[in-house]
């Protein structure tokens, strides 16, 4: 017990493997509480999740767009900055592809990765703004992005309204079969789950947040800004560009995160009343993770299987959806105070102690 302290102590991937335990437990006391089985739960929640292939290949789906944001966020936090701001950029992302695969009819080699890049860039540039809002005017990027958020919510509604609205429905014409990025034969593997090129995406957007960061000379300059940005000033390094940059790619991989959600899932884009949290959910998963990019990818797992099987909780144990809400709530709440983790530990080690000398 003494030695799994001393791992907990350090910043391991134990504490928030024992996090998800906890949270865990707190959503099955709270079952008690309300009268549900939790093991049922539970196990409804795996059954759904891996029950077959669609089911599968649907939580794959969900898993796609909480790692992109996910890795927006850790990016940010990574460079020094907190990018509250993935959901508007996700947002902007999934606009920009929706205008190319709506107004744009090229040939699908041209169309499809025409969208991808101006989503992409459209939600880089929108996370840009906050970048350069910070550099040139000291303006927190916390409020900013905060700002954004809405901002890019009504503009999108705004653009399909006005320039790509299908009459008679509150959603954008649909996107050119050129422009799709679903992947036809898998989907029919996976019985018609919506699968895409989205999620081969995600997991390359790992590999280059690990690459870029720790692999390459700007990847260090932004992480020496992050870190310390007198040094980055004494060295040379040039802040206020290093915190444009990092803004941009941060933004740039959230907007990915909207541009599959309409060339790979949904094929258009509909007039939103509100968010759709997979931006407020990036920055949780962020956490989850250590804004590390192997962290992330499974915070984003996590996240997207408790989503997903929360139908079948409901379905399978009638217990409310929002059992998962708190699951997840809990999970971050552990995560955000490894203190609480540590002196558990260390308690239960004291009580072994004692046993042992009576």
């Amino acid at each position: 017990m003494n030695k799994l302290i001393k791992v907990v102590t350090k910043d391991s991937a134990l504490v928030p493997f024992v996090a998800i335990l906890l949270g865990l437990l707190v959503g099955a006391i709270i079952m008690l509480i309300g009268g549900y089985d939790p093991i049922l739960a539970y196990r409804s929640l795996l059954e759904t999740v891996f029950g077959n292939r669609y089911d599968f290949g649907e939580t794959l789906t969900a898993i796609t767009p909480v790692l992109f944001t996910g890795l927006a966020v850790a990016f940010a936090f990574r460079t020094g900055l907190f990018n509250i701001g993935a959901e508007g950029q996700y947002i902007m992302g999934m606009t920009g592809a929706t205008v190319i695969g709506v107004t744009v009819h090229l040939p699908w080699y041209l169309h499809a990765p025409l969208a991808v890049i101006v989503g992409a860039l459209v939600g880089g540039l929108w996370g840009m703004i906050a970048g350069y809002l910070k550099a040139a005017r000291g303006v927190n990027e916390v409020i900013t992005t905060i700002m954004l958020n809405w901002i890019a919510l009504h503009l999108a509604n705004y653009i399909v309204r006005r320039f790509l609205l299908e009459p008679g429905k509150g959603r954008s014409y649909m996107v050119d079969d050129t422009a799709s990025a679903t992947i036809d034969w898998l989907s029919r593997l996976m019985d018609d789950a919506r699968m895409h090129w989205g999620t081969a995406f995600a997991l390359l957007g790992v590999i280059f947040f690990y690459y870029f960061l720790w692999r390459t000379k700007q990847g260090f300059e932004l992480r020496v800004v992050g870190s310390n940005p007198d040094a980055a000033n004494y060295a040379g390094i040039s802040v206020n560009k290093g915190v444009v940059k990092a803004m941009f790619i941060s933004g740039a991989l959230a907007g990915l995160a909207g541009v599959f959600q309409v060339l790979g899932v949904f094929h258009n884009q509909v007039i939103s009343a509100g968010h759709t949290g997979h931006g407020f959910d990036g920055i949780a998963v962020a956490l989850l993770g250590g804004n590390n990019p192997l962290g992330v990818l499974l915070g984003a797992i996590l996240f997207g299987v408790l989503s997903y099987g929360a139908a079948g909780m409901s379905f399978g144990a009638d217990v409310p959806p929002e059992i998962i809400r708190i699951v997840i709530g809990s999970v971050i709440f552990f995560v955000a105070a490894p203190g609480i983790i540590r002196w558990l530990l260390k308690r239960i080690s004291g009580k072994k102690r004692k046993e042992e000398a009576i």
